[in-house]
């Protein structure tokens, strides 16, 4: 015997469920934005229609770090003392890097039981795979319909490496760094780039042994960030130190958050950086729009092995395959103009 077929959702079914906070109504809105299926887009454009009004009332929050300096675990710590505080704590997590590997990272959620558990908060991994673009495009569609079901605290970590910090800092409105004790051994590991773009640097594992040299590390980057230029125009970027394991310096973590939050807010920051990251989004979606009809062209599709083959084998250049490329979809554009 067959299982019964899920009820297909109207629009109006998903916008009520999300705004009303279901649970279950908000992962089936999530999954049909991350849809690829084309008969799934005119709908998803009007869920997201539909629930904009009640979106942008979160503070968002970016957080990236070296390996193993255990930002899942801090998120976890951090998340778990904002729900117990009343506030609703949605998590996602933006990985480009899968795109390369096709993986899941499904354990981000299993990383995080305890908050996944929690009535009060919400634990969403990236897409998949698919473009650093359309992942990113898709993660800031799950932020919204996030605040839309009513979750005042967003947080995305970074899960990838490379481009995926530029990313989140563009996603967010307060950006962290993590990093691990021994400020020289880890510089080695995190680009100086990375560093300009934090509004906060938390040293994490500051317990026990570590706890000395943490408060060493954090004066070590506090004499750094002096000679770097400020990621947010008249706020100050510190070192601080954090302990997920025994909570020791979360709640001041969140102290720190919140008074940029509001630093932002009362200097005009905030609104300025939320219009630009608006405007960003809406090129990026042209550009990955445009990308994904000029591929799939079927003329393109025709030429486009060919000119590979003739690039991996050194006989054309790819500037000069781009520009045949281009031409040609030109032309397609010219021909079909005609015909009417």
């Amino acid at each position: 015997m067959e299982p019964p077929k899920r009820k297909e959702l109207t629009v109006e079914d998903y916008i009520n469920g999300v705004l009303a906070g279901d649970r279950a109504l908000l992962a089936r809105a999530i999954t049909l934005i991350e849809s690829h299926s084309e008969r799934h887009r005119p709908i998803a454009t009007e869920v997201l229609n539909g629930i904009i009004p009640q979106t942008g009332k979160s503070i968002r929050i970016g957080i990236t770090g070296v390996p193993g300096a255990g930002k899942s675990t801090l998120i976890e710590a951090l998340g778990t003392m904002l729900c117990d505080k009343g506030h609703r704590v949605a998590v996602l997590a933006v990985d480009p890097s899968s795109q390369l590997t096709k993986g899941s990272i499904l354990g981000d959620k299993t990383r995080m039981e305890e908050l996944s558990r929690n009535k009060n908060a919400y634990v969403r991994p990236s897409p998949s795979s698919g473009t650093l673009g359309g992942v990113t495009r898709r993660s800031r569609e799950t932020l919204l319909l996030c605040e839309a079901a009513g979750f005042d605290v967003i947080i995305v970590e970074t899960v990838g490496v490379g481009q995926s910090e530029a990313v989140v800092r563009s996603m967010v409105d307060c950006f962290l760094v993590l990093m691990l004790t021994g400020a020289g051994d880890e510089l080695q590991g995190i680009k100086k780039g990375v560093m300009e773009m934090a509004d906060a640097i938390f040293i994490n594992k500051a317990d026990g042994p570590n706890r000395q040299v943490a408060l060493k590390t954090k004066a070590e980057y506090n004499r750094l960030l002096h000679f770097l230029p400020q990621a947010t125009e008249g706020w100050e970027t510190k070192a601080y130190t954090v302990s997920a394991l025994t909570g020791e310096g979360i709640s001041e973590m969140w102290d720190v958050i919140y008074s940029f939050f509001q630093f932002s807010k009362e200097n005009g920051i905030f609104e300025e950086r939320r219009e630009k990251q608006a405007l960003e989004w809406f090129y990026a979606v042209i550009e990955d729009e445009l990308k994904l009809w000029f591929f799939q062209q079927d003329d393109i599709k025709q030429q486009l092995p060919l000119l590979m083959e003739q690039m991996r084998k050194g006989e054309v250049v790819p500037t000069v395959a781009a520009s045949q490329l281009l031409t040609t979809f030109t032309n397609g554009l010219e021909k079909r103009k005609e015909e009417g």
